[in-house]
């Protein structure tokens, strides 16, 4: 008897060895495990305030997401919450291939980056004073986009008075303001441009308030440059009943009975392009500044998905497809803040 127990007790373990071997008992690592033949490069986005902003940040969130999904690489996220940005370059630094930032705040990767010089870092939204070996910055020509986010503004105008509510008083917003105000004046010198800034990126509520306030001085189309804190312009529009444009991504699913267009800054796919770059094996773009603008596709203006309201007519977006071809040609130089 106790033989054929034996017996059985070892046919049961060499059956559940044989399952094990067999891949019938993959634990949690192996289950996240890349598949065979997936690319076992390590990405790190750091991004200086948080997701959700719908707009600049979660942009660059889908790009990366999408390395995951068609390249296979592994990807790690930090949030700085607007603060430890050192600290977090560092602590992505220590564990990844390539490690992207996201957002002006990053100046000290010009000091950072030469510790890492096995690590390839991508600088989003400005640029580093000097080339740096392993620094790969991009640059957007938001301004020729808001160029034509200016023009729309003036067409769609009834009052003659058009605003933008920025984040804040710096070089890569006011890129956004100068253009947009040079492509109101396109349409029509007389109208009006009146912009202010929330002072946050985070805070719906003061997106609010600003935007009431240039509603109050006649504007009837807002212009939100403001990531998150730019919610508020859109439930200002809605409130007050005046028309709202959006930034970085197309974000008119977001209140599509407001929103007439965005201005869309491709930042998503820009880090996408440079790291499938990467992974191809080109890296010549590291130790310059990339412009990501409007000839090779990374600015733009979206009116939605089919289906969408629209409000801007076809003959203003004719007259934007015109004045696009313009810039690209060099026919239109758009005023900039970039040095």
């Amino acid at each position: 008897m106790k033989k054929t127990i034996a017996l059985l007790l070892s046919c049961v373990l060499l059956f559940c060895s044989l399952s094990l071997l067999a891949g019938c008992g993959k634990t949690e690592t192996d289950v996240n495990a890349p598949d065979a033949g997936a690319d076992t490069t390590k990405v790190a986005l750091v991004v200086a305030g948080k997701f959700g902003d719908r707009s600049f940040y979660d942009s660059s969130k889908e790009g990366a997401d999408r390395l995951v999904a068609d390249c296979g690489v592994t990807l790690t996220t930090i949030e700085c919450n607007n603060e430890n940005h050192d600290a977090q370059m560092r602590n992505a630094a220590d564990a990844a291939d390539i490690v992207v930032c996201v957002g002006w705040e990053f100046y000290n990767i010009e000091t950072i980056a030469p510790e890492y010089p096995d690590v390839h870092w991508i600088w989003i939204d400005n640029a580093t004073s000097q080339p740096v070996a392993n620094v790969l910055n991009i640059t957007y020509a938001q301004n020729e986009g808001s160029y034509l986010a200016g023009y729309i503004a003036a067409a769609m105008s009834e009052s003659g008075v058009v605003g933008a509510v920025g984040g804040e008083d710096c070089d890569t917003i006011n890129d956004f303001l100068v253009g947009y105000a040079q492509g109101a004046a396109a349409f029509s010198p007389d109208v009006k441009v009146v912009t202010n800034y929330t002072g946050t990126y985070d805070d719906p509520a003061a997106g609010k308030e600003c935007a009431i306030a240039l509603n109050d001085q006649g504007a009837d189309v807002i212009f939100q440059i403001a990531s998150a804190a730019g919610d508020g312009v859109f439930e200002a529009a809605k409130a007050k009943g005046f028309y709202a444009i959006g930034v970085d991504c197309d974000q008119k699913y977001i209140a599509d009975d407001v929103i007439i267009c965005s201005m869309k800054k491709e930042v998503g796919n820009s880090i996408y392009d440079a790291i499938k770059a990467y992974l191809g094996g080109d890296t010549s773009k590291w130790g310059t500044t990339w412009v990501a603008d409007m000839s090779n596709g990374y600015v733009s203006i979206g009116y939605g998905e089919e289906g969408s309201t629209q409000q801007v007519s076809d003959e203003i977006k004719q007259q934007v497809e015109a004045l696009e071809k313009q810039i690209v040609s060099g026919e239109i130089v758009v005023d900039t803040t970039r040095k």
